[in-house]
């Protein structure tokens, strides 16, 4: 797809002529990054609606030409808010959007009211690159925000599966859950998750910990590394693919010029992860 702003695309997709659009013939965009909805907040917007009406537009399309169905480009709030209301028809533009665009307006509408849960944002980037094709540069252009952010948000996708779980609920917050990513041991995460929302560890005391467990983990490497008489060098690169890879890495040294590295994943997120960050694509 070519490269556009988005956001000039929506704001030109608004401009021009609504009609009236029955609600039962509208279905919500199929890559809505958003899993979940306030539903205090979609209430008092169905109030302001049932007062004031809608004064924006949706912003729809038609996936097949000349069937009346129509999915939702953007205003996906506008359009729960008003099922709550009652309303049997929307003011709504009907504009033709290819599945990137509507994927990309989703995705960017969402990111710019800044209320995604952190899991939410890192599965927004992370649809951008599998179904879009955008690297880290691509994105992070694309919507202002520098590439490390963007980064520390698809390390989260590395996050075993009840952990991303209770980060999602709010149980553990970004600052915790990036603090745990930083555990060199992978397998030690869903331990110390368990105890930081049993202890209500703060990120502070949650860094301490972590930083003593990658002490002993080095320790222990490094005995390890001597038992297996693996050079400094070698034991240096592992501590360096580590730091790089977010992942457990292990050198094996089979002659002079010859041998092979480990690096360990605990998930298929996981894998994914490592494969962005050696920008690998399965495509």
């Amino acid at each position: 797809m070519e490269q556009k702003s988005i956001n000039k695309l929506i704001e030109n997709a608004s401009q021009g002529q609504y009609e009236l659009i029955d609600t039962d013939l509208i279905s919500p965009n199929p890559f809505q990054p958003r899993q979940t909805f306030d539903t205090a907040k979609l209430n008092d917007l169905a109030s302001s609606i049932k007062k004031s009406g809608i004064y924006q537009p949706l912003i729809l399309r038609q996936p097949v030409p000349g069937i009346d169905r129509y999915e939702i480009i953007a205003g996906e709030r506008r359009y729960r808010a008003s099922i709550i209301a009652g309303l049997k028809k929307v003011p709504a533009i009907i504009r033709n959007f290819s599945d990137e665009d509507t994927m990309e307006a989703a995705v960017i509408e969402n990111l710019q009211r800044e209320d995604l849960s952190p899991l939410e944002e890192a599965e927004a980037y992370q649809s951008l690159i599998q179904n879009l094709h955008l690297t880290q540069a691509q994105i992070s252009e694309r919507l202002g925000k520098s590439r490390p952010y963007i980064a520390n948000y698809l390390r989260l996708l590395g996050l075993p599966l009840q952990v991303k779980k209770e980060l999602q609920s709010g149980e553990l917050s970004m600052g915790q859950a990036r603090t745990l990513l930083g555990l060199k041991q992978l397998s030690q995460i869903q331990r110390l998750a368990e105890k930081t929302i049993r202890d209500g560890l703060t990120v502070r005391q949650l860094e301490e910990i972590v930083n003593n467990l990658n002490v002993k983990e080095k320790t222990f490497s490094t005995e390890v590394n001597k038992q297996e008489k693996k050079s400094p060098f070698i034991v240096e690169l592992e501590e360096r693919i580590q730091d790089k890879m977010g992942a457990k890495a292990n050198i094996i040294t089979k002659s002079r010029q010859h041998g092979k590295i480990e690096i360990e994943y605990e998930s298929m997120e996981d894998l994914d992860r490592i494969l962005e960050v050696l920008n690998i694509s399965l495509d």
